[in-house]
């Protein structure tokens, strides 16, 4: 049975005994079974990364010498310096005014509950800070409202977009205006979310979109730039411009480098790794520059790394027994990174449950119910955080000067964020100090400030956080998850501490268990490893904490994968995605090409009339074509440079049932006995014609491999009475055209008429066709009375004649191996004699759908 890693310890999402076709688990948006699981969907569209070899894009590889690509390749370094630049400038504009309204509000709702502390009047404190939050929470949900793709941390759209997924509007000017205004006000409004993975999709738009020099949004924006007009490079350049986000966001370049290589990058190449370093350290640095100049007047010092740096881990100087960490303690971090990932499983399970509320019972409803929505949680977490500092804060008793660590960053005195919120002097409100002050001087506190936290304070505010957290996360507003993930983490690494100080007597650095305790929750959130660890390390500027962050890390994301994914997985998988893992599971190698290849094919000729292609585009949503002919004759015939017309069309039909599905692939399959298809077919499902007494049916099939087909009149459709060997003749596959490749061809009017010779017609260069990147013209768009339907099209020059291709007898692992590394789109499968056979998309390669097929291919061994 066909089982998937879901929440609440790993239960099946499968009914007993229920199986699907992979037609039928993919349909849009369907449901599968009662955990209301949702399925990839086949409305995602992959992205275009291999090259298209065709001959406008010869003829630039042969005027292409030593000066113009060191040209292009100077060209594209200063692209990356600038993509780091700006979102390095993107970074410092969030955290300025995200600085400015946190300092605004916390000035006058704590001068209010000072004053009205001694008045009485603490119902207009909270009425203030409700004003405030409240307002502050509405902008930022209609920014969403405006542009919903904002929503989120943008982290799981962007995974998937380096992974080969094109999702609609996710790099758009729009969206990047919508997401960096509102991240900063859904911060500022006090919410539980954090500016760091906005700040990643910030940066992965900013490489998108700057070296386009034009805008879909503000359509004036449009520069004659004729560099990078590829999916090819447009991905490079998002992963430069997500590694220049977690770099500003954590001053962590080398970590923002890994980011992108573990969480989305698929085909990855030293030369690029190089210049997403490059990217990374122009964003850290142009940040670190203008920070340190504003807020110290130091211009040059580069003193602020990032926008969220932990301070400086170290002991006194005076104090010769302190220790950051021992050998004895990493016993203790193996548990906490237990623990960690026990956490974010849970964590993860109840924020899907939420999502998938969200999905069936909000998102369906008026638009203005997702903002009562977000105001909903505001109003609860302000009203939370007022009355648990009030009620449930103690006072404790400020640190001494000689304690183990005194040094902050960000040139803070640590006893500055204190609050003493209805505490006598020398004493401070602990749980007042941890909700009434921004996420990042929180942490600061659970790190550096040796004041002990009461263990009730600790308790109370890691169970309201997390709570609190898991329900935000995924409101509509801009919001990220690393920040309250810290928090969260660092509170629970105290508790800890306080544990093993108070009640085991244990000489231990309360601070070093704050920083695992916030590794460990985080891993088990969002279960991140290389890039997580290194990220961690920079951000401490302690590398002797290399050793345990690694560790807790590790043991925190097999914990959690025990009964989960990751959340950004998680809400990939909510939204349909069809992501491809790094590699597939080992039973998956008993399939091979040919048990998930696509066998209904859509295609055209060499040379095919217009009325053809324009019925072909219009009625297929299909965005590649192979450029076939039918038997050998035509072949020899295509190889002189004659000219075959046909107005033959195909198309696939839907599959309604497992039975149709099933007697489809058995009749597909036995019509190509020369293919060497695997029979998984039972022969009740197969209705064939009786074989002559004494004959073989694979041999009588064998011998008419070859013989000719019924010609077809250039205006004569295909007919409902052709034989099953009719319609899946052989097909000589001769390459691959695109669906934008055709529609510029016919905008453009490149056609012959049927009296004159192919070389009459007009001939495209290689800026031609990519001048409409990446919005090509739409096929329904175009206007049928500028064509003449009788005109043919060549489209040999402009097709892909050498496209990566594979065996139907290659095992499952080696073409996702393929497909997956070089980031393709579409895989034909061609045989040992050069026909097609089937093709293979991403849709084909979803966990979900080789599930199936697995399943299916047990059921007929």
């Amino acid at each position: 049975m066909a089982c998937c890693g879901s929440c609440l310890c790993c239960q099946c999402c499968c009914r007993e005994g229920e199986t699907r076709t992979p037609e039928e688990l993919t349909i849009l948006g369907e449901i599968q079974g009662d955990e209301d699981e949702i399925l990839p969907r086949k409305d995602y569209e992959g992205l275009d990364y291999d090259r298209c070899i065709n001959e406008p894009y010869v003829e630039i590889l042969e005027g292409m010498d030593n000066k113009k690509a060191k040209k292009y390749e100077a060209v594209r370094w200063m692209m990356m310096f600038a993509i780091g630049v700006t979102v390095g400038l993107v970074g410092l504009f969030v955290d300025f005014f995200v600085r400015l309204f946190s300092k605004i509000k916390f000035t006058v709702v704590g001068d209010s509950v000072e004053r009205c502390t001694d008045e009485g009047c603490l119902p207009l404190s909270l009425l203030e800070l409700l004003g405030f939050n409240m307002t502050f929470v509405f902008i930022a949900s209609v920014l969403v409202l405006i542009e919903p793709v904002a929503a989120g941390s943008g982290i799981p759209e962007i995974k998937s977009y380096l992974n080969g997924v094109k999702i609609p509007g996710i790099v758009r000017l729009r969206t990047f205006l919508c997401k960096a205004a509102g991240v900063l006000f859904s911060v500022a409004g006090g919410l539980f979310v954090g500016k760091e993975g906005p700040m990643i999709h910030s940066g992965a738009i900013v490489g998108a979109g700057l070296p386009q020099f034009q805008s879909i949004t503000f359509k004036r924006i449009k520069f004659d730039f004729p560099y990078f007009r590829s999916d090819r490079d447009k991905r490079d350049f998002v992963s430069a411009g997500a590694a220049a986000g977690v770099a500003a966001a954590f001053g962590a370049p080398i970590g923002g480098t890994l980011f992108s290589l573990e969480e989305g990058s698929s085909f990855w190449n030293q030369a690029l790794t190089w210049k997403v370093l490059f990217c990374s350290m122009s964003a850290t640095f142009t940040l670190n520059f203008f920070r340190s100049g504003i807020n110290f007047n130091k211009w040059g010092s580069f003193q602020l790394p990032g926008l969220l740096n932990f301070g400086e881990f170290k002991c006194s100087d005076g104090d010769k027994s302190c220790h950051l960490w021992t050998a004895v303690d990493l016993a203790f971090f193996v548990l906490m990174g237990v623990v960690g990932g026990l956490l974010g499983a849970l964590f993860n399970c109840l924020n899907k449950y939420l999502s998938k509320y969200r999905i069936k019972h909000i998102h369906p409803k008026a638009k203005f119910v997702r903002v009562l929505e977000s105001l909903l949680v505001s109003m609860v977490t302000t009203v939370v955080i007022f009355a648990a500092s009030i009620l449930l804060g103690e006072c404790r008793d400020f640190s001494s000067p000689t304690s183990h660590n005194t040094t902050v960053s960000a040139g803070e005195d640590i006893n500055s964020t204190i609050r003493q919120f209805f505490c006598t002097n020398k004493t401070y409100n602990d749980m007042a100090t941890l909700f009434f002050n921004p996420q990042e001087a929180a942490i600061h506190q659970l790190f550096h400030q040796d004041g002990t936290f009461s263990p009730v304070t600790l308790s109370v505010f890691f169970l309201l956080y997390f709570l609190l957290a898991c329900w935000t996360y995924g409101v509509s507003v801009p919001s990220g998850l690393f920040v309250p993930s810290l928090l969260c983490g660092a509170a629970f690494g105290r508790l800890v501490a306080n544990i093993l100080k108070v009640k085991l007597g244990l000489d231990i650095y309360s601070g070093t268990f704050a920083l695992i305790g916030a590794a460990a929750f985080l891993g088990g959130v969002v279960r991140m490893t290389i890039s997580l660890t290194v990220i961690l390390i920079e951000s401490t500027n302690e590398i002797t904490y290399g050793l345990p962050i690694m560790i807790t890390l590790m043991v925190a994301k097999w914990t959690g994968d025990f009964f989960n994914k990751g959340i950004y997985d998680i809400h990939i998988q909510l939204r349909g995605v069809p992501l491809l893992e790094w590699e597939t599971e080992v039973e998956m190698d008993r399939l091979t090409a040919s048990d998930i290849m696509e066998p209904n094919l859509t295609y055209v000729y060499p040379h095919t009339r217009v009325q053809s292609l324009v019925s072909i585009l219009r009625t297929t949503v299909y965005n590649a074509f192979p450029v076939v002919t039918e038997n050998r004759q035509n072949e020899r015939d295509f190889m002189k440079g004659n000219i075959l017309v046909s107005n033959n069309i195909r198309f696939k039909s839907s599959v309604v049932s497992r039975a149709a599905e099933q007697r489809r692939r058995c009749q597909s399959m036995k019509s190509y006995p020369s293919s060497e298809l695997r029979n998984v077919c039972d022969q009740h499902n197969v209705v064939l014609e009786p074989a002559e007494e004494g004959e073989d049916l694979l041999q009588q099939m064998l011998e008419r491999r070859h013989a000719p087909y019924p010609n077809l009149n250039p205006d004569q459709s295909p007919s409902e009475e052709w034989t099953m060997e009719e319609r899946f003749r052989p097909l000589t596959f001769h390459g691959l055209i695109l669906r934008s490749q055709l529609v510029n061809l016919l905008v453009r009017g490149v056609c012959y008429a049927e009296n004159q010779s192919s070389a009459t017609q007009p001939r495209l260069s290689y800026a031609e066709m990519t001048e409409d990147y990446p919005r090509y013209p739409d096929i329904h768009d175009l206007d049928l009375a500028l064509l003449n339907p009788r005109m043919i099209v060549d489209v040999a020059p402009y097709m892909n004649p050498c496209p990566y291709t594979v065996s139907p007898n290659t095992h499952i692992s080696q073409v996702f191996n393929l497909f997956r590394t070089m980031g393709l789109r579409h895989l034909p499968v061609v045989n040992a004699v050069g026909e097609i056979v089937g093709i293979i998309t991403r849709h084909n390669l979803t966990h979900e759908v080789l599930v199936a097929k697995l399943h299916q291919h047990s059921i007929t061994i």
